[in-house]
């Protein structure tokens, strides 16, 4: 009798754990609105538990839906899978199924969400990694509506990148969103054309190290192919949405960079640095925000040659070079794509910004510093407003600011509600009334 149970109750789990973890899945809300109890401003906290895994996608990608309704975001409520909110009601809703890797990125032009998935043997041996589109609006439709089917209504498999092309999930969506990028595996950029001598490690943490690149898929072909091999490992990859076949990408090193912006064309034609920098200058954080624009943070969070100052936090090994130190010219700034013109569009007293954003109207650009603080720049005046602050510098990120698209909104990830002053939420910070209206 007690084995006949047991054999129940396994059966049980094995046809729940589908169930469970199945895409279309509703978590109750958990939106709060508070005020920053230091500037007024309203907070709308889309998540607020602790210790659920909550983490915005990159902020070099978009992450809302293309109806303006939903934010997509990594979680640990079911692990591996990625959640939905709903800005108005609060509903979360898991949106994959069978798991991610890498980056996870939202359509603008379609209510699609696209991302990876390990492609492994019978031994767990990585194959590839496939790319999976998921149709969002009928996903998200259905499970309002409590009728939800199985994922096959609503995922396709767009085809499957080889182990030899790439063996690092990351992956942009180009602005047509025909096809995606992501980053070729360093023996067969080797095999490539690199104009350049290919560069070694650069920095104490011992990255940066060639050759790298780029390759494409298409999404409805499945086809793979490379784009560009370049002398240097490649980092975090986006695609210009504004200019279909223009992808900008970075020389990741864990810190400074010998030249941190690059952008090439989807062809693999007209590959050229972006910023060109100097040895003074610690670029980071790069992000397409308009059609011919990026914003980039120039850092100036290390001392002054001769400053005896203790400084805490990342970046102070002097194996980082002259670079990132306020003798020079740092802040916000903002790269003319077409032109290559640099606007300095302000940097905060006594700190530093460090994660960068811009709205696509061309009025506003964002940015966190060292303590979590989230700061709004106007660009006609430069008149620098702080938002929100009090975001934990014991959070286990920082908080990675992102505009909506229509420049009402940023979105950032806080621990600013956390019981253990690590775990993040996921917070929508409005832009007071005054200033949305400020240029209309």
């Amino acid at each position: 009798m007690k084995m006949k149970r047991l054999f129940s109750i396994s059966l049980a789990v094995i046809f729940t754990m589908p169930l469970l973890a199945q895409m279309g899945r509703q978590f109750p809300s958990e939106r709060k609105v508070i005020n920053d109890p230091k500037t007024g401003v309203e907070l709308v906290f889309l998540t607020s538990k602790s210790g659920t895994g909550d983490s915005k996608i990159y902020q070099t990608h978009n992450q809302w839906t293309s109806d303006g309704q939903w934010v997509v975001f990594r979680s640990d409520r079911v692990r591996g899978e990625a959640m939905a909110v709903n800005e108005e009601n609060g509903h979360i809703v898991q949106v994959t199924e069978g798991g991610f890797t890498g980056m996870l990125c939202v359509a603008r032009k379609s209510m699609n969400l696209y991302h990876m998935r390990d492609v492994r043997d019978v031994n767990r041996k990585r194959l590839g990694y496939e790319v999976v589109e998921v149709n969002l609006g009928k996903l998200l439709a259905d499970s309002e509506a409590g009728k939800v089917k199985a994922k096959s209504h609503y995922e396709r498999i767009c085809g499957t990148i080889p182990l030899e092309l790439c063996n690092e999930a990351d992956m942009a969506l180009d602005g047509s969103e025909t096809f995606v990028y992501f980053r070729l595996n360093k023996e067969f950029a080797r095999k490539m054309p690199i104009a350049e001598p290919i560069a070694e490690n650069f920095g104490p943490r011992h990255m940066g190290a060639g050759p790298g690149g780029i390759g494409k898929m298409d999404l409805q072909t499945g086809k793979s192919e490379p784009v560009v091999a370049v002398h240097f490992k490649v980092g975090h990859i986006q695609g210009n949405p504004w200019h279909p076949g223009e992808v900008i990408f970075c020389w990741e090193t864990g810190g400074k960079a010998p030249q941190r912006t690059w952008m090439v064309n989807a062809d693999g034609t007209n590959l050229r640095p972006i910023y060109r920098e100097t040895e003074h200058d610690w670029v980071t954080h790069e992000a397409v925000i308009s059609e011919d624009e990026l914003v980039i943070a120039i850092l100036g969070h290390r001392p002054i040659a001769g400053d005896n100052t203790k400084r805490e936090g990342p970046g102070q090994e002097p194996e980082w070079g002259p670079s990132g130190t306020k003798e020079y010219a740092t802040g916000i700034a903002v790269v003319n794509l077409r032109t290559r013109e640099l606007t300095l569009e302000g940097q905060v007293d006594g700190d530093n910004f460090w994660h960068v954003a811009g709205s696509q109207d061309g009025h506003w650009v964002a940015g966190d510093d060292f303590a979590r603080e989230l700061w709004l720049v106007d660009r006609h005046t430069k008149e620098r407003i702080l938002l929100t602050a009090g975001h934990k510098t014991t959070a286990r990120d920082h908080v990675h600011p992102t505009f909506k698209p229509d420049g009402t909104e940023i979105e950032i990830q806080s621990a600013m509600l956390s019981e253990d002053g690590r775990s993040m939420n996921i917070c929508i910070v409005r832009l007071p009334k005054e200033l949305r209206e400020r240029y209309k």
